[in-house]
This record gives structure tokens, C-alpha cells and sequence, in this order.
């Protein structure tokens, strides 16, 4: 029996389960929202074309209309300053976007400090219990944070000083990004980086040192608490919108069970 014959029967008797971590896209799907004088991208909207009518009696079908970076998304290296020679998202070669994960949980420390951020040694005691990180694979930073995503203001949770969510420190982006064979951070939260980041040095350190690295974001996960520390493999799934910064995206998990 082939590879893939196996797959797909090991699928349909349940011994391997895919795992969606996609959030819903809809019209309530938190976005988002950058202070003035910085522009924001539009929400998720459905317009009616026909159903079942006199503008289309057989069939129902809709417009829409989106930011790249709305509900769960992918984020290519050009979507960053520093990473503006490199790939647009239908540049990504399609054998990237089928990939090994691993899953760091600090949803713990997260629900205890909502401004709680990955550093080196967090990583490296998770590499000392787990094994290394994968080669050419996601990290998946979990922090319970997709219990909130039906609230967009307790998802986005700001107040005067700020939004507040879980991240990363500069230091540990930058190693993650430049000294570790991942090809990419996926988050729960709304970006990849912390809520506060943009007071970071450089601000928005993980947008600034992962794509400039040439590798990649996903985020507004869902489900990664369904994940195994380490043995999913992924499947990451954005349009490949032409010059495209970014692109909302199905994501999807295998998981041996």
C-alpha cells in the first residue's frame, strides 16, 4: 500500500485525526486596530449576489470583502519592512506550507499575566523536556488565548496604556528567527507579537526578525491545546494572492491518535 493510501486510511478509521485551527471568519472576527495615524484594514464582510431568486433562481453565492490579515492568516516576508525583497505570499513553494509543529503551552503563565513573554530560557527548558525544534517545522506558541476570540475586546483586551496579550521578547525572536531551523511562529493572538510589542526594541520584534528572516507568521490559531507537544504535521493553506502581503488561511493538523 502507498504512503498516501495509508494516510488516508489511517484518516478514515480515526487513527490519524485532523485537527482544525482555524478560527470562524466572519463578521464578528476580531481585527486588529492600529492608533492614528496608521490606516486598518477592513473587517469580514458577506454581500449577497442571489439566493434562490429572481437575481439567481438555482444558486446562492456572496461577495466578500477582507484585509489580508484578518482571522486566522498567514503573514509572507514581505508583509514587514524587513522583509520587503522577499516572498509575497503566491510566492511561498507549496512543499513549505506541509510541515512538522511542535507546540510550546504557556497558557498557564498567560492566564496568570495577560503581558507574560516567551523568552530564550522558556524555550530551551521545552527543548530540555521535548526535544529539539523541528527542522524546517512551526512553532506553536499556546497561551490559551483562543478562549477569548468570541469577544473581540476581551480577545484584544486594551485599556489607556494599550493592548495587552501574551508574545515574545525581542531577544528570543530574534534567536528564534536567526539561530533555529523553524520555518515560522503561529500564535493565538490577533498578530505575532505581544500587545505591548510596539514599545519592544524594535518594535514588533517577531514580525521584524521572522520575516525578515524569510520565514513566516500564522495566527489566530484555534484548538492547539488538541496538539501533542510534538508529532502534528500541518497544513497551512493561504491564497496565493499575487504581490499578496499576507492572506487569511484554512489550517489544518494531523495528528496520530
Amino acid at each position: 500500500m502507498s504512503v498516501l493510501a495509508e494516510l488516508l486510511n489511517a484518516v478514515a478509521a480515526g487513527s490519524v485525526e485532523v485537527v482544525d485551527l482555524t478560527a470562524p471568519l466572519s463578521e464578528s472576527t476580531p481585527i486588529l486596530r492600529l492608533p492614528e495615524p496608521f490606516a486598518n484594514t477592513v473587517p469580514f464582510a458577506l454581500r449577497q449576489i442571489s439566493r434562490y431568486d429572481d437575481r439567481g433562481p438555482a444558486w446562492y453565492w456572496n461577495d466578500f470583502t477582507t484585509g489580508e490579515h484578518v482571522g486566522t492568516h498567514f503573514d509572507a516576508p514581505v508583509h514587514w519592512v524587513t522583509g520587503r525583497d522577499g516572498e509575497d505570499v503566491s510566492q511561498v513553494e507549496p512543499r513549505r506550507l506541509v510541515a512538522p509543529a511542535v507546540v510550546l503551552d504557556a497558557s498557564a503563565r498567560a492566564a496568570a499575566d495577560p503581558d507574560f513573554v516567551l523568552e530564550i530560557d522558556h524555550v530551551r527548558a521545552w527543548e530540555k523536556a521535548n526535544g529539539p525544534l523541528p527542522d524546517g517545522g512551526w512553532l506553536f506558541y499556546r497561551t490559551g488565548w483562543d478562549a477569548r476570540s468570541g469577544d473581540a475586546d476581551a480577545f484584544l483586551n486594551a485599556d489607556e496604556t494599550g493592548p495587552h496579550s501574551p508574545g515574545i521578547s525581542a531577544d528570543c525572536a530574534r534567536w528564534l528567527a536567526e539561530e533555529t531551523p523553524i520555518i515560522g511562529i503561529g500564535v493565538e493572538t490577533v498578530g505575532t507579537d505581544a500587545g505591548a510589542a510596539h514599545g519592544f526594541e524594535p518594535p514588533f520584534p517577531c514580525h521584524s526578525y521572522f520575516l525578515g528572516a524569510g520565514k513566516y507568521g500564522l495566527t489566530q490559531l484555534q484548538n492547539l491545546a488538541r496538539l501533542p507537544a510534538r508529532g502534528a504535521v500541518v497544513l497551512a493553506a493561504p491564497l496565493p494572492i499575487v504581490g499578496g502581503s499576507g492572506s487569511p488561511a484554512r489550517v489544518l493538523a494531523l495528528v496520530e491518535r
